[in-house]
């Protein structure tokens, strides 16, 4: 098991963002759903945005569209896709309009605030606290404040060539969730393409699960097996359990042209 208390603690951490016009802050969300989870994602391809915002009952997630608007789409409490919405006609409106306003004003930033908020990241890691973008002229500036969870302190690999990890494909009835596989090669000039072992979530937790491959020479691989898995679980939760700080900055810009911000 991993020892938790080697993780780094949360730290405060200040950007300063021109947001420009906040118009989704203008618009009323129903108080009866509570405040809700954010998640925005840029395609470089498309170059457009998607946007989730979730409740406990319920999800909607909307796309930007090639030449302006977007489309929606729900999911239940589960997660599940569903052709209705999990809330009143007057919660749906009001949520979708909200969404709708939001996801436009983000889409507006981009890809600028892609590249701010990995501006902000990278100061982060280096060991400030606070980040403020670059202005042309007087423009009114927005103040995002966010905790950022530290992450566990882990060593590098001390096991013999080096490996890499990616994501494993997932079956439609696969009970594991997110999973990866630990890569490996001998070979520290070829790229590692021995699955080694795996770590995935266990469904609607976030308790993370090892395990060795079978067929290893772990002589070979430099470590014990369970050596291995150890520093793999450490791996996955901090690269896909605890919230990267790049991540937590835009949730913390989301519910800034949100008007949320201020809500516990």
């Amino acid at each position: 098991m991993t020892d938790m208390s080697l993780r780094l603690p949360t730290r405060r951490f200040r950007a300063v963002f021109a947001l420009g016009p906040r118009h989704a802050a203008t618009l009323p969300l129903p108080t009866s759903l509570g405040k809700p989870n954010l998640f925005g994602e840029w395609d470089d391809e498309t170059e457009l945005t998607s946007l989730y915002v979730g409740f406990g009952t319920g999800q909607v997630h909307l796309d930007a569209l090639d030449g302006g608007g977007a489309e929606h789409h729900f999911h239940d409490a589960a997660g599940d896709d569903t052709d209705t919405s999990p809330w009143g006609p007057g919660d749906t409106a009001q949520v979708v309009a909200w969404s709708t306003a939001l996801l436009t004003d983000v889409q507006a930033l981009m890809p600028g605030l892609v590249d701010d908020v990995d501006d902000a990241a990278a100061w982060h890691d280096s060991g400030f606290d606070l980040w403020v973008c670059e202005v042309e002229e007087p423009t009114h500036l927005d103040l995002v404040e966010v905790d950022i969870e530290g992450e566990l302190l882990t060593l590098p690999w001390l096991g013999a060539g080096h490996v890499e990890h990616d994501h494993v494909e997932e079956a439609p009835d696969d009970e594991r969730e997110h999973p990866i596989a630990l890569l490996w090669a001998a070979d520290e000039l070829r790229t590692p393409d021995r699955p080694i072992a795996e770590a995935w979530l266990r469904p609607g937790t976030e308790q993370t699960v090892t395990r060795a491959l079978p067929g290893v020479d772990w002589t070979a691989v430099g470590m014990p097996a369970d050596e291995v898995l150890s520093w793999l679980e450490g791996i996955y939760l901090n690269h896909h359990v605890l919230p990267d700080p790049a991540g937590t900055i835009l949730t913390g810009v989301l519910e800034r042209l949100g008007g949320i911000d201020g809500i516990d």
